[in-house]
């Protein structure tokens, strides 16, 4: 079971401090009003995070799978881009995962159902938000 919780940084800030299961930090918040400066910006956007938990929970499945297959894995780098509603809750509508993996003599067809059991089996994340955002993937094998 997960316990997580958040508290607000004080009156005039939009700021939160979360802290996770294990009691890592993150410094959290909503997006600057339009006079605000960009560099006054310090936290995370909450809804970027749920991207990066995806790509975190995906990334650490496909690790572990191809490991498991024996595939011998080097490097690995996953970009995700999300599209948002237009109207309030700006709920995310489609999100696509881009898996670059690095490795010796990686197999595609590995590669690929890897990617596909942690997206459909293995993630948590990813099983919470696909009844919400169409998800789809990519992927590219680059030499070491």
């Amino acid at each position: 079971m997960s316990n997580i919780a958040v508290k607000w940084t004080g009156q005039g800030s939009q700021m939160f401090i979360g802290r996770d299961s294990f009691g890592h930090v993150v410094v959290s918040g909503s997006w600057p009003q339009e006079d605000e400066a960009w560099q006054e910006w310090k936290g995370l956007k909450p809804s970027d995070m749920l991207l990066l938990s995806l790509a975190s929970c995906s990334a650490y499945d496909v690790v572990m799978i191809l490991g498991r297959q024996r595939q011998q894995l080097t490097n690995l780098h996953v970009s995700v881009d999300g599209e948002q509603a237009s109207e309030p809750p700006y709920q995310f509508t489609e999100i696509h995962q881009h898996y670059t993996v690095e490795g010796i003599n990686l197999d595609p067809q590995k590669v690929e159902r890897a990617i596909e059991l942690s997206e459909e089996r293995y993630c948590s994340v990813a099983a919470t938000i696909r009844g919400v955002a169409r998800l789809s993937h990519s992927f590219e094998i680059v030499a070491p």
